[in-house]
């Protein structure tokens, strides 16, 4: 793990944007961060609508603009001009606590973690609270890889990782409408450990235009494809996190 001084590491917050009416709240999310050092890149992916909800906080972030291609293309185009020694995702429709990144940071910088996720809590389209720390608690790793074999347990917007990880793995799949996150974090997983901080540090919004509705049933079928590829691969690693543990 790189060790550097507290508040001296430079963290970017990577909101990638399309056609989202919550992306204001999150940027504003974003900038309330306790935490001085951040930059936070807005990566419009071709949006026609909402943009107006970005124009109080225009100073205050770096605006990218580029032709739609989806989620995992606004992802990388936010990490190829990030200039932080860590990388968060936020969705233009979540929201972070204050102290999102100073203890997730503090968590990682602790216990040597390249990567980790945190609890969330659940929020309506009002930003009313719906459900707190919905997260499975992880207190082993195999039971992290036995579920990632499963299902995704990881949400993105919990996420924070060294660039260097970002980097050294390669890009989100491009390809991938719904689950370039899921295929992301079972690539990262076979090389990385990934921490767990059981502290929800960010809203998640469950509302009636979020992606993960309108099109279930292409995450159905990018889910099966994925575990068909990344099971074997997981399995394997699981045996072998179990003999060295006996």
């Amino acid at each position: 793990m790189i060790n550097q001084a507290a508040d001296k590491v430079l963290v970017s917050i990577i909101i990638p944007y399309y056609n989202c009416q919550y992306v204001g709240r999150a940027v504003a999310s974003a900038q309330r961060q306790t935490y001085p050092n951040i930059e936070i890149i807005v990566v419009d992916d071709g949006s026609t609508l909402y943009m107006e909800q970005l124009a109080p906080y225009m100073k205050g972030i770096r605006y990218i603009r580029k032709s739609n291609g989806g989620t995992a293309s606004a992802l990388n185009e936010g990490i190829r001009q990030a200039r932080g020694n860590y990388f968060v995702w936020l969705s233009s429709d979540d929201e972070l606590q204050p102290a999102k990144v100073r203890a997730q940071l503090a968590f990682m910088q602790r216990r040597g973690y390249m990567i980790s996720f945190t609890n969330f809590n659940k929020i309506d389209s009002q930003g009313r609270l719906i459900a707190a720390s919905l997260n499975k608690k992880y207190t082993d790793q195999l039971t992290f890889y036995r579920d990632l074999k499963e299902f995704c347990p990881v949400n993105g917007s919990t996420v924070m990782a060294h660039m260097s990880v970002m980097r050294n793995i390669g890009a989100f799949n491009e390809k991938l409408q719904n689950t370039q996150d899921y295929e992301m974090w079972m690539r990262i997983a076979l090389h990385y450990e990934f921490g767990f901080l059981d502290v929800p540090l960010t809203h998640y919004r469950v509302h009636e235009k979020m992606g993960s509705k309108l099109r279930s049933d292409v995450s159905s079928v990018e889910i099966a494809a994925l575990q068909e590829i990344y099971r074997p691969k997981i399995a394997e690693h699981i045996r072998k996190l179990e003999a060295a543990s006996r």
